[in-house]
């Protein structure tokens, strides 16, 4: 069987990897076993798999593979922070963050190779858009992430490249993967989603998945968001807050994670906090506000931390739950916004864009 036929077992979940070789005539225990091997112990060769029958090995070797992008670059931050520049097997690249944080290690996952949904603030939406990562590519960030720090992160958040809904199809499964006790054992609450808020696929997560929700959000009105985050165009706020009510509907307990960039003269008045007020009442919220990111060719500049804690008080004194993003890794641009990988670009969304009107200071 040539290479390219041969099946890659680091995407498949539990119940694909019985599948699997249920199909090579095989007991499902040995996918369950060798799953382990591949993900708990990071073990990518069969014949160091010592519970796998030596004949079963030899149709591994026939009919499968355990392919691993490589990391190209690793840049380490003054504040503890990693990025890991992942070469993908076409030559594409992808960043990954990891982010350690009084005992918790986060890693910061992509979900495609650049990103279509074009928001004006994000550098990565500037490199335009190629693909989508399989399931085996997503799941390698986390797979390299544990092999390179020697344990499985705490937290994962898939607010890499890319908008995770729009790959919903090997995003899920992936996260799948993170939360299987035979493989990196991460809790459901610390798995985290972040979309910008396509609707039909966050009715369908519901229905498949429970993991934490964080919502790009980034104003308090349509008008604004329509420039700030396009896919607003198309599933406004008024389709956009219900169906993230709905998603935590069943467990008090949960809240929804409203990620908020703060760009000076843009979004960051109190007016703008009112608004948002308003348009979170109702929703179990906590609001990430987050100084902006800048990156070469933007326009935007970040509020100032005066502007941003009086914003924030604003909505403290409402009963919102409101945090000021600590900015980490922008000196090796890994914060917030800043990723890029190296993308070739097939949507040429970069020759669309649309200016920003700002607020006018006296």
């Amino acid at each position: 069987m040539s290479e390219a036929s041969k099946t890659n077992l680091l995407g498949l979940t539990k119940g694909a990897m019985e599948a699997f070789f249920e199909g090579l005539g095989a007991k499902p225990f040995h996918g369950r076993n060798v799953l382990k091997w591949i993900h708990k112990h990071g073990v990518v060769d069969f014949d160091a798999m010592s519970d796998v029958p030596k004949a079963l090995r030899r149709t591994l070797h026939e009919m499968a593979e355990v392919t691993l992008p490589r990391i190209a670059l690793t840049q380490p931050s003054a504040d503890g922070t990693l990025k890991w520049v992942i070469e993908l097997v076409d030559g594409q690249h992808v960043e990954t963050v990891y982010i350690p944080d009084d005992g918790r290690s986060t890693i910061c996952v992509s979900s495609q190779v650049g990103c279509a949904l074009d928001c004006s603030f994000c550098s990565t939406a500037q490199q335009g858009f190629n693909r989508n990562l399989d399931i085996a590519e997503i799941i390698a960030q986390v797979w390299l992430a544990t092999r390179e720090l020697g344990h499985p992160p705490t937290n994962v958040v898939m607010m890499g490249m890319g908008e995770p809904l729009a790959n919903f199809d090997n995003v899920v499964p992936a996260m799948e993967l993170m939360q299987e006790d035979l493989a990196y054992m991460i809790s459901k609450s610390r798995v985290t989603i972040s979309t910008s808020g396509i609707v039909p696929a966050l009715v369908r997560l519901r229905e498949v998945s429970d993991v934490s929700l964080a919502v790009s959000l980034h104003a308090p009105d349509n008008a604004l968001r329509d420039q700030l985050v396009p896919i607003n165009r198309k599933y406004p706020l008024e389709q956009l807050i219900p169906a993230c009510k709905a998603f935590i509907a069943n467990d008090k307990r949960r809240k929804i994670t409203w990620e908020y960039v703060m760009l000076d003269g843009v979004n960051d008045s109190i007016a703008h906090a009112k608004a948002l007020i308003r348009l979170l009442q109702g929703v179990p919220s906590k609001v990430n506000l987050i100084p902006f990111n800048p990156f070469p060719g933007t326009a935007y500049e970040t509020s100032s931390a005066d502007r941003i804690e009086v914003f924030r008080q604003r909505l403290k004194r409402a009963g919102i739950m409101a945090i000021t993003r600590k900015t980490r890794g922008d000196d090796i641009d890994a914060a917030c916004g800043q990723l890029v990988g190296r993308v070739k670009d097939r949507s040429r969304r970069h020759l669309r864009r649309i200016p920003i009107v700002q607020e006018q200071r006296p």
